[in-house]
C-alpha cells in the first residue's frame, strides 16, 4: 500500500483505526530492529516500540502528513530511544564505559535471538563501541538504506554533518573489527 493511500485513510475517522493497524503491520519489524541495534536487550526494545506505536497514534492529529509515514515513524522511535537511554545513562544503569560495553557485547555473544556469524558479531561489538550519535547515524544508513536526507529529517542534523558522521563511523568500525 503506497503511502497517500494510507495518509488517506489516517486521516478519515472512520477508516483510522484499520490504517494505523496497517502502518503497525507494515513497518514494526523494521523499527524492531531499528531499535534493538541502539539498546540492545530483546524486552527494552519491545518497550520502546511499544511506545513509539503509542505516541505516533495519540499524536495522529498532530501529524501535517508533509513527510512520509516512515520518517515520521522513526523520528518518534529515535526520539523514545534516546531518551531512554539518557534516562538510563542518568540512572547509571546504562553508562557507557568499557565495562558496559563489555556487557552489551555478552549480551549480544548469548542472545538466542541473534543469528549472525562471527563476523557479524564483530560488526556489532565494533558499532556498540561508537558514541551514540554516530551509532544511529551508522544504523541508519547502513542497516536502513535511509538517505541522508531523510536522516536529516529525522534526525534534525545537516546533510554534510550526517555524511561527516557516517564515514567517521565507518573508520572507527573498520579499527575496532581488526583490533578484535
Amino acid at each position: 500500500m503506497k503511502d497517500e493511500e494510507l495518509i488517506l485513510e489516517l486521516k478519515n475517522p472512520k477508516t483510522k483505526d484499520l490504517a494505523f493497524d496497517k502502518v503497525v503491520n507494515l513497518y514494526k519489524e523494521r523499527l524492531y530492529f531499528y531499535i534493538r541495534r541502539m539498546v540492545i536487550d530483546h524486552e527494552n526494545t519491545n518497550d520502546l516500540l511499544q511506545d513509539t506505536f503509542f505516541k505516533a497514534y495519540m499524536n495522529l492529529d498532530r501529524f501535517r502528513f508533509d513527510s512520509q509515514i516512515f520518517t515520521w515513524l522513526y523520528k518518534i522511535a529515535t526520539t523514545t530511544t534516546i531518551n531512554f537511554l539518557n534516562k538510563k545513562k542518568k540512572q547509571n544503569t546504562f553508562s557507557f564505559s568499557d565495562k558496559d560495553f563489555e556487557n552489551l557485547a555478552d549480551k549480544v555473544e548469548s542472545d538466542p535471538l541473534f543469528d549472525g556469524d562471527e563476523l557479524q558479531k564483530q560488526l556489532q561489538k565494533a558499532i556498540l563501541k561508537l558514541p551514540r550519535k554516530q551509532r544511529l547515524v551508522f544504523n541508519m544508513r547502513y542497516f536502513e538504506e535511509i538517505k541522508y536526507e531523510e536522516m536529516s529529517k529525522i534526525l534534525g542534523t545537516s546533510v554534510g554533518a550526517l555524511k561527516a558522521s557516517y564515514h567517521i563511523a565507518v573508520e572507527k568500525i573498520e579499527k575496532n573489527i581488526n583490533e578484535i
